[in-house]
């Protein structure tokens, strides 16, 4: 692409978890002022529909070991973009910075001499939780918070190499990102590396979407009640004592966001 005119500061942008009213103010903004949006599989239809009409609209989506857009090849984008003149945004789901391989970007696009800035997105690991009545900490029950993603880079049959051992604290919640194909693992390990059994555990799928599901369970029947329950990608893992307060502190209903949605 041939330059034209300036080149101005690259937008890494966290589109949040799927609620579309959980998109920050400052995203709108640059999402109205984008010539040119780069987004990820995961971001809410409603968030783009904000875009400027006319707005270059490139999808570099990514599901578990398939990669419609390889990494670099969106990193080699984002340059030649901002190169181009345009004004860009990468909208990534949830934050940029969580799991996100936001840094990533921002890595080749300094190394590359190009400006460019961050804007936070709602985490699913807050969000989710949230939507489905746990609370990350409370007082008594979790005086802090790990989050790890549950999958392999590369191949999925390769095992997990995590801190188990520091994973498994009675006294803290985990919250597991892209754990779906390692449930099993994941809870064997844990269980093996002294975390109780009967832990509470919960899976949220598609959390503050209208489609949102959430099992609550223990840690030892996590991989059963997943398995039974077919979930599919996004599916978030929240465990710990935290869980159990769940059945009192749900107040999203998923069937009256649908509602809502359809009327509007």
């Amino acid at each position: 692409m041939t330059r034209i005119g300036p080149i101005h500061p690259v937008a890494i942008v966290g589109a949040g978890p799927g609620d579309p009213e959980l998109l920050t103010v400052k995203a709108a903004r640059l999402l109205a002022a984008a010539d040119a949006v780069v987004y990820d599989r995961l971001v809410a239809r409603e968030i783009l529909t904000l875009t400027r009409p006319g707005a270059q609209m490139i999808f570099a989506g990514k599901s578990p070991y398939n990669h419609h857009m390889p990494q670099e090849d969106i990193n080699s984008l984002l340059v030649r973009l901002a190169r181009s003149g345009q004004k860009v945004v990468r909208l990534k789901g949830g934050d940029p910075f969580i799991f996100g391989r936001g840094g990533e970007e921002a890595q080749q696009l300094a190394e590359a001499g190009i400006p460019f800035e961050v804007v936070p997105g709602v985490t699913a690991a807050t969000s989710c939780a949230a939507y489905a009545g746990i609370p990350l900490t409370h007082r008594g029950l979790a005086v802090g918070v790990h989050f790890v993603t549950g999958h392999c880079q590369g191949q999925s049959e390769l095992p997990l190499e995590l801190n188990w051992a520091g994973l498994a604290d009675p006294d803290s919640t985990l919250v597991v990102y892209m754990g779906l194909v390692n449930v099993e693992s994941i809870a064997d390990n844990l269980i093996r590396h002294g975390l109780a059994p009967e832990t509470p555990a919960a899976a949220v799928h598609k959390g503050t979407t209208a489609e949102q599901r959430v099992i609550v369970t223990t840690l030892a029947g996590l991989p059963e009640e997943v398995a039974q329950a077919r979930l599919r990608p996004p599916t978030l893992f929240v465990i710990g004592k935290v869980v159990a307060l769940a059945p009192q502190l749900s107040w999203f209903r998923p069937l009256q966001a649908a509602a809502v949605d359809a009327a509007q």
